[in-house]
């Protein structure tokens, strides 16, 4: 969607500004809020591509305004209170103050390092050949969908060239909508500085962006 969190290519938020040696966490609350994010996912039924979205669809001033973590705690409410795993009045006294729901499946403390460094694996078969071959010219949709998507707005409308082909995997689009994983095929698309960022832009910068195949268009 075009949300707050697609900042490339966007004026006014000053450069980036690398931390050196950066750690993970920068405070205990953080590691708390990402093991929660982690923990949530499997009582809760949503997945990864569903997670991003309730991060995205945030308002863009409460967006900006928030840390890093801050942003996945807000998105895990959001999420948790979708399907009534907490109130309102738990949120703001930060505690249990209902009995707890029900739930099929929780994560075990065995499972969690498979969890954490395994993940899930996206890569699917497909019936069908790949659209785009190595080398062709493409085109990346100008296309403003309302809900998840991770093709970047800074290369809509954009002519690249396809890089590299990575096989099927799970689209986000549908993913994140509960629809299904509705596999496609996914390239890295290269494009020109000049092609996106017009006559001031270096000649020499190429910005590569893995794309899947409903972004794309032939020349």
């Amino acid at each position: 969607m075009n949300g707050a969190q697609d900042l490339g290519g966007m004026h006014g938020f000053g450069s980036v500004k690398p931390e050196p040696n950066e750690p993970p966490f920068h405070a205990e609350w953080e590691r708390h809020a990402f093991a929660l994010t982690l923990a949530m996912g499997i009582p809760g039924g949503w997945n990864i591509d569903m997670s991003r979205f309730a991060r995205e669809s945030l308002p863009p001033a409460d967006y900006l305004a928030k840390s890093y973590y801050e942003i996945w705690l807000a998105g895990l409410e959001k999420l948790m209170a979708e399907r009534g795993l907490v109130m309102p009045d738990e949120v703001e006294a930060g505690k249990p103050l209902h009995p707890a729901k029900p739930v099929t499946r929780t994560l075990k403390p065995g499972d969690v390092a498979q969890v954490l460094y395994r993940g899930a694996p996206t890569g699917r078969e497909s019936a069908t050949p790949a659209r785009f071959k190595l080398g062709e010219r493409v085109r990346a949709k100008n296309m403003h969908p309302r809900t998840h998507t991770r093709l970047p707005r800074y290369v809509r409308g954009h002519v690249g060239v396809i890089d590299s082909l990575h096989g099927c995997h799970v689209f986000p689009d549908s993913h994140a909508l509960g629809k299904g994983e509705n596999p496609q095929w996914l390239y890295t698309v290269a494009f020109d500085g000049r092609e996106l960022w017009g006559a001031d832009g270096d000649p020499a910068v190429k910005v590569s962006v893995d794309a899947w195949e409903p972004y794309l268009e032939p020349i």
